[in-house]
C-alpha cells in the first residue's frame, strides 16, 4: 500500500524537488536538457548546473547546499560520467545525503550498462585508473568515490539503450511526480481537522493493492462525508492523470465496457438507494485492478447489504479544532481576535458539539458582527436554531418509515443519554418495535450507543431537529402537540387549560421555582386519552388525582403525593412504573406488564403487592423503604426478575422461605440489619453475579447449594454473623470480589479463614487443586477485602500467593506491627492497604527482605499508623506510584525514594501528600527531594505535587499573588532555550471540616498573545490563543484538614513542549496561567493565595535552601486525571 500523503513532509520545507546530477559533454545539449524542460512543464522545481570546471576541484559549497535542499536526486549515468571526479565529489555528496537524512536518490542509466557501475568494469574500471593515478596521496577519495557509485548502481532505475528517447523521459517524470505527489503536505486552511480522518480513511481505501474495493463513508448529515471523498486526489490513484468521472445516467454497458480496463476512482455522493448502487457500480469487475469505489451515505445498512469492503465512519471535530474551524469563518484567522469574543465564541462551538457544518454555517453568519448581536443571535439560536443546519439533518429523518419516527421523537424528546434496555422496554410497550427500529437508526446515523453498548446517545443538533419537528406541528399552541417537555410549554397548558388530546408524552418539572411546590388540579390529566409517557420530576401536590390514561406505558413520577394511584386508572399496559419517594403505604393494582418497579425511598410502604399478576417483572427496587416488613411469598417465584435491590430495607424480617428465581443477576440486601437469615435456593440460579448481604448483622449461614451460582462475580459478606467463609466458596471459579469487612469476633472468621489458605498449601502441593475446597481454586479473584477481621501479622500465611490473580487486598484495622513477609509472593498485587492497622515499626530491619516480589503493587496505603520511620527498602517497589502515609502522627522521616531515574514508569505525575502529619513536616526538609526530583527527571515528561502543613508561601517563589489564580510570562524562545527547566506553582489552601468531599487543583494553561490587524478596517486588536496543558485534582476524601497546609505543584518543560508549543504558534508572548477550581464532581478548598517560580538548571544552593518547606509521603506516578484519594 502506498504511504499516505503527509501533512508535515521534508518537502513543504525544501526548495528544490529535484537536483539533477550528470556529465555535461555528455548530455548537457539532449538528454539532460528535454529532461530538464519535461520536468519543469509538469511543475516541478529542478535544480540544474553546469559550471566548466576542471576535473578533480572540489565540489562548490552552493552545490552540496542545493543537494541538502532537494527532497531527491535523479542521478544520469552517461558513458564518461565516471571520468569525472567532479561528478563522482558530487556522487559522494547525494549519497552522504540518502543515508543520514534520507535524500531519495533515483539513477537513470543512459546507455550505459548497470552491472559495469556496480561492478566497477570496462569504461568505469579505466575512469578509476586514471583517478588512482591523479590522486596517489588521497586513497580515501578513490574508496568514497567508488563506495557511492556502487551503492546507487544498486538501487532500481531507467535504463535506455535502445528506445524512443521522449517516451522514456515521460515516463520518468510521471513517475517522480507521482512519488512527490505522495509527500506532498494537505495544506488546507480552512479544512481543520482532516489530517487525522484522511489517515483513518486512506487505510481502508487501501491504495496500491491490485483488486477493486469499494469504500463506504457513512455518518450524519454534515459531518464531512463528501469532503473527505472529494480530499482523496486522483493523482493518488492515477499519477498518469488519467481520470475517468460519470454520472447517474451513463448506462451499465458503458459504464462496464469502458472502465473495466481502467484503474479509477469513482466518487459516488450521498447514495440513498442501494438501487443506484447496483446501477453506478455493478459488479467488481466493470473496473480495472487497482481501482478505487467511493460512497458517501447516511445509511450504514446500505452499504453493509451491497457488501462494501470497509465503512469508515467520520468523528465530528475535537474542541480545539472545533474552535479553530468556527474562527476561520467568524473571523478570517484560526484565533479570537478579541477577549470579549472568546466567552461567546466558545458558547457556539459548544452549541455545535463539533459538526462542520454548523460551526461553518454558525461562523459565517457571525462573521463581522459586533458584540451586541452576537448576544442577540446565540439568545435566538437557544429557541430557534439555524434552519440551514436543521434542514441539511432532517434529510435524514424524512426518510423514515412511521414507527422509526416516533422512535427517533420518543428519544430526542425524554431518552437522551438513558440505558439503551430501559428505553427498548418502554418502547416496546408502545408497540414501536425498538429492537429493529433502534438499530436501524444506529445505521442511519441518527443514534449512537455508548462503547459498552449500555447508552443511546443522540448529537444535540439532531435532538434539536427532532424537537423542532414536534414544535412545528403547532408552533402557536402547545397542547395541540403529540410531546410536550419544555417547562414553559407544560406550564402554559397546564395553567391555561389548553390540553388536548393529541397530548402523548409529557415532563412535568418545576426547575425555575425548585423550591416551590407545584399544585396540580383534580382532574389535570382528564383530557390527555392518549397518554403514553408521563414523567413528573419536581415536589407536586394534588388533593386528590381523578384519571390517569390507561395507554400509560411509562410512569415515573418522583414523590408522587397521593396514597394510591386513581381507583379507575387499569395499569393494563403500564411497563415501568417509578414511584420514588412517594407516599404510598401498599400497592395493590394488578402488575400485568409490568418489567420495572421502582418504589426506591417510599417511607410509608409497610409491604409488597401480590407479585402473581406480574409473570414479566425483571426489575424490582425498593432501597431505602425503611419500613417494609413483609415481601410477599410470590416475589420467590419470579422467574424473570434479573434485579432485585432491597438495600438498606432495615425493617425487613423475612424474605420467602425459598426463592426460585431462575433469571436473577443482581441480589441486593446491604443494610438490611433486621433479616433473620437467607433463603434457600429452589434451582441453580446459574445467572446470578452480584450478592451484597453487607450489613446484615443477623444472617448467619448461606445455602450450600449456592455453590451452583456458577456465574457469581462479587460476593459481600461484610458485617454479616457469617462464622466461616461457606465452603462452596472454592467452586465459584468466576468468583472476581470476595469481601468479609468487618467480622471481628475471635472465632467467626479467623481460624476458618487460615484453615482454607492451609488447605491451599496443602492441595497446591499434592497438585490437586482444583478438587480441594481451597482458595487456590478462586483463580478470577481480583479483589479480596477483610478490613477490621482481627487477624494478626502472622495469621497471614505464605500460601496466600496461591490466589495468583489478586490485584486489591485490604487488610485495614488490624494488628500488625510490621508489613506481613507472607504477602510478597502476591506478584500481581496493585493495590495493599494496611490504614490503621497499628503499625509500629517500619524500619530498615521491619520491611521483608524480599519484598521486591511485590512487583506490580503501585498503590500502598499505611495511613493512621505509629511508625516513626520507613526503611529505605520499600524503595525495591520499583513500580510503586502512591505510598499513603495520611494522618501518621509519630511519622518523623522518610527514605529519598526517588534517588534513582527510572525510564520505565508508567505515569507522568509523582505525589508527596503529608495531610496532618504535623511532626513530619517539623523535621523533613523539602530542599533535597525537590532538588532530587528535578535531577533525576530533568530530561522526561515528569510532574511534582507536594501537600505539608504551611501557612506561608516561601520567597523563593518570586511572583505570588492573593486568590486561586496567578500568570506569569514564560521565556522568550520557550522552545529552543535550555536553560530553563521548569515551573514551580505553590499554593496555601485553607483548613476544612471534611464534611464533604473537597478537592485541590484544577487546569494549567499557556497563553500566546500577539498583536493583529483587521483586514477590513485596518484597527490592531489583541489575540489571545490558550492551549491546556493540565489538569489535575486531588482528592482529600472528606478528610478533616485542621490547619492550612501548602501545595507545590512542578511541572517539567516537557509538560509544556511539545504539547502545546505547535509550529504554527508564536512563541514570543507566552503566558502560564494556573487556576484552582471546582472540578464536576466536587467543590474546592478555599485557596487564599498563590505564588509562581521559572525553574533554571543552574540553580543556585542558597537559593534552594530558602525554599524551607516539608513533605511527606511519596507517591511515585499516577494518572494525570485522575483525583487523588489520600
Amino acid at each position: 500500500m502506498l504511504p499516505l500523503p503527509s501533512t508535515s513532509s521534508p518537502i513543504s520545507r525544501k526548495k528544490y524537488d529535484v537536483f539533477l546530477s550528470f556529465r555535461g559533454e555528455d548530455t548537457r545539449n539532449n538528454f539532460t536538457g528535454h529532461l530538464y524542460d519535461a520536468l519543469k512543464s509538469s511543475g516541478i522545481v529542478t535544480f540544474r548546473d553546469d559550471p566548466k570546471l576542471d576535473a578533480g576541484e572540489e565540489i562548490a559549497p552552493e552545490l552540496s547546499k542545493a543537494i541538502q535542499q532537494s527532497w531527491c536526486s535523479v542521478i544520469i549515468f552517461s558513458k564518461t560520467y565516471a571520468f569525472s571526479g567532479w561528478c563522482l565529489e558530487e556522487l559522494a555528496e547525494i549519497v552522504q545525503q540518502k543515508n543520514a537524512n534520507g535524500h531519495k536518490v533515483f539513477p537513470i542509466f543512459y546507455h550505459v550498462d548497470p552491472s559495469d557501475l556496480r561492478n566497477q568494469k570496462e569504461k568505469v574500471e579505466e575512469a578509476f585508473a586514471k583517478h588512482e593515478e591523479r590522486y596517489k596521496e588521497d586513497k580515501d577519495k578513490i574508496q568514497k568515490w567508488r563506495n557511492a557509485l556502487t551503492e546507487v548502481a544498486k538501487i532500481k532505475g531507467w535504463h535506455l539503450h535502445n528506445g524512443n528517447e521522449s517516451e522514456f523521459i515521460g515516463d520518468i517524470v510521471r513517475k517522480i511526480s507521482a512519488k512527490l505527489c505522495e509527500t506532498y503536505p494537505i495544506v488546507h486552511d480552512e479544512l481543520v481537522g482532516i489530517s487525522l480522518p484522511l489517515k483513518e480513511l486512506y487505510s481502508e481505501i487501501n491504495i496500491g493493492e491490485d483488486d477493486v474495493r469499494i469504500i463506504g463513508i457513512c455518518g450524519m448529515g454534515g459531518i464531512g462525508k463528501t469532503t473527505l471523498a472529494r480530499k482523496q486526489l486522483l493523482s493518488q490513484i492515477l499519477p498518469n492523470g488519467c481520470s475517468n468521472f460519470f454520472n447517474v445516467h451513463e448506462g451499465n454497458a458503458i459504464i462496464s465496457r469502458r472502465l473495466c480496463s481502467e484503474k479509477v476512482l469513482v466518487v459516488l455522493d450521498d447514495v440513498d438507494n442501494v438501487q443506484h448502487l447496483k446501477c453506478l457500480v455493478g459488479r467488481r469487475d466493470w473496473f480495472g485492478l487497482g481501482s478505487r469505489i467511493i460512497v458517501t451515505t447516511r445509511d450504514e445498512h446500505l452499504l453493509r447489504s451491497y457488501g462494501v469492503d470497509g465503512v469508515y465512519k467520520p468523528k465530528t471535530l475535537n474542541p480545539d479544532d472545533a474552535l479553530r474551524l468556527f474562527n476561520l469563518k467568524a473571523f478570517h484567522s484560526d484565533t479570537v481576535p478579541k477577549d470579549d469574543f472568546i466567552e461567546l465564541s466558545e458558547e457556539v462551538v459548544c452549541y455545535a458539539g463539533g459538526l462542520p457544518l454548523a460551526l461553518e454555517v454558525l461562523g459565517s453568519f457571525l462573521c463581522d458582527r459586533d458584540i451586541v448581536q452576537w448576544r442577540s443571535a446565540i439568545e435566538r439560536l437557544k429557541e430557534d436554531s439555524n434552519k440551514e443546519v436543521l434542514n441539511t439533518l432532517r434529510i435524514s429523518f424524512d426518510g423514515l418509515e412511521e414507527k422509526e419516527k416516533n422512535i427517533f421523537l420518543d428519544i430526542a424528546c425524554f431518552f437522551n443519554g438513558e440505558k439503551r434496555d430501559f428505553v427498548t422496554k418502554v418502547l416496546d410497550g408502545c408497540e414501536f418495535f425498538p429492537d429493529i427500529g433502534i438499530d436501524f437508526l444506529i445505521k442511519k446515523s441518527l443514534i449512537k450507543v455508548s462503547d459498552n453498548n449500555q447508552r443511546l446517545r443522540m448529537h444535540a443538533l439532531l435532538q434539536e431537529m427532532g424537537r423542532k419537528i414536534v414544535e412545528e406541528k403547532c408552533v402557536d399552541e402547545p397542547g395541540k402537540r403529540c410531546r410536550l417537555w419544555k417547562e414553559r410549554d407544560v406550564h402554559h397548558v397546564l395553567t391555561k387549560n389548553t390540553v388536548t388530546e393529541m397530548i402523548e408524552s409529557m415532563i412535568i418539572d418545576n426547575q425555575r421555582k425548585s423550591s416551590k411546590m407545584l399544585n396540580l388540579s383534580v382532574n389535570v390529566f382528564l383530557k390527555m386519552k392518549k397518554l403514553r409517557l408521563l414523567r413528573v420530576l419536581c415536589l407536586s401536590n394534588c388533593n386528590d388525582l381523578k384519571y390517569l390514561s390507561n395507554e400509560l406505558r411509562f410512569l415515573d413520577w418522583t414523590g408522587y403525593p397521593l396514597k394510591s394511584l386513581p381507583s379507575s386508572f387499569q395499569p393494563d399496559n403500564l411497563v415501568i412504573l417509578l414511584l420514588p419517594y412517594n407516599d404510598n403505604n401498599e400497592v395493590y393494582y394488578p402488575l400485568y406488564k409490568l418489567k420495572i418497579i421502582s418504589l426506591k425511598g417510599s417511607q410509608s410502604l409497610i409491604k409488597t403487592p401480590d407479585f402473581t399478576t406480574a409473570p414479566y417483572l425483571e426489575v424490582l427496587i425498593m432501597e431505602d423503604c425503611t419500613r417494609l416488613v413483609d415481601v410477599h411469598p410470590s416475589l420467590g417465584v419470579l422467574k424473570r426478575l434479573k434485579l432485585l435491590n432491597l438495600r438498606n430495607c432495615k425493617s425487613l424480617r423475612r424474605l420467602p422461605t425459598k426463592i426460585e428465581m431462575e433469571s436473577l443477576e443482581t441480589l441486593i440486601l446491604s443494610g438490611c440489619s433486621n433479616l433473620a437469615r437467607f433463603p434457600e435456593i429452589d434451582g441453580k440460579m446459574e445467572h446470578l453475579k452480584t450478592l451484597d448481604l453487607s450489613g446484615c448483622y443477623k444472617v448467619e449461614y448461606l445455602p450450600e447449594n449456592l455453590h451452583q451460582a456458577e456465574s457469581l462475580e462479587k460476593l459481600d459478606l461484610s458485617e454479616t454473623a457469617i462464622k466461616e467463609p461457606p465452603s462452596f466458596i472454592s467452586q465459584l471459579k468466576n468468583l472476581k470480589v470476595l469481601s468479609f469487612d468487618g467480622c471481628k469476633g475471635p472465632n467467626k472468621l479467623k481460624r476458618n479463614l487460615l484453615s482454607l489458605f492451609k488447605v491451599s498449601q496443602r492441595a497446591r502441593m499434592n497438585f490437586i487443586a482444583p478438587m480441594l475446597p481451597s482458595l487456590s481454586g478462586l483463580r478470577s479473584l481480583t479483589r479480596l477485602k477483610l478490613r477490621g477481621c482481627n487477624l494478626g501479622e502472622g495469621d497471614i500465611p505464605s500460601a496466600i500467593s496461591c490466589v495468583s490473580s489478586l490485584a486489591f487486598l485490604d487488610l485495614s484495622v488490624k494488628n500488625f506491627n510490621r508489613i506481613p513477609a507472607s504477602l510478597t509472593g502476591l506478584s500481581k498485587l496493585e493495590e495493599l492497604s494496611l490504614s490503621r492497622c497499628g503499625l509500629r515499626n517500619m524500619g530498615e530491619g521491619d520491611i521483608p527482605s524480599d519484598i521486591s516480589g511485590l512487583s506490580s503493587l503501585r498503590v500502598l496505603d499505611l495511613h493512621g499508623n505509629n511508625f516513626t520511620s520507613i526503611g529505605a527498602s520499600l524503595d525495591r517497589l520499583s513500580n510503586l506510584q502512591r505510598l499513603g502515609v495520611c494522618n501518621c502522627s509519630e511519622l518523623e522521616s522518610l527514605p529519598v525514594l526517588l534517588a534513582r531515574k527510572t525510564s520505565d514508569w508508567k505515569h507522568n505525575r509523582s505525589y508527596f501528600i503529608a495531610i496532618n502529619s504535623y511532626r513530619l513536616a517539623e523535621n523533613m526538609s523539602a530542599i533535597t527531594l525537590l532538588k532530587t526530583h528535578i535531577k533525576a527527571f530533568e530530561n522526561s515528561r515528569k510532574r511534582l505535587d507536594v501537600v505539608i502543613p504551611g501557612n506561608e508561601i516561601p520567597e523563593w517563589f518570586s511572583q505570588q499573588r492573593g486568590g486561586s489564580i496567578i500568570e506569569i510570562p514564560l521565556p522568550f524562545n520557550i522552545q529552543n532555550d535550555r536553560q530553563w527547566i521548569g515551573v514551580a506553582v505553590c499554593c496555601i489552601f485553607g483548613d476544612d471540616d471534611g464534611s464533604e468531599i473537597k478537592v485541590i487543583g484544577g487546569p494549567a494553561y499557556i497563553h500566546s498573545t500577539y498583536s493583529g490587524q483587521s483586514s477590513s478596517n485596518g484597527s490592531v486588536f489583541q489575540v489571545k490563543n490558550s492551549r491546556r496543558v493540565d489538569f489535575n485534582f486531588i482528592d482529600f476524601d472528606g478528610r478533616p484538614i485542621t490547619k492550612d497546609h501548602l501545595l507545590l505543584r512542578y511541572f517539567s518543560r516537557e509538560v509544556f513542549h511539545p504539547l502545546s508549543l505547535k509550529d504554527n504558534w508564536e512563541t514570543k508572548n507566552l503566558s502560564l496561567e494556573m487556576s484552582f477550581r471546582s472540578s464536576k464532581r466536587y467543590p474546592s478548598v478555599n485557596v487564599k493565595k498563590c505564588g509562581v517560580r521559572i525553574m533554571c538548571s543552574a540553580i543556585p544552593l542558597n537559593l534552594l535552601q530558602t525554599l524551607n518547606i516539608s513533605i511527606i509521603t511519596l507517591l511515585k506516578t499516577m494518572d494525570p486525571q485522575a483525583a487523588l484519594p489520600l
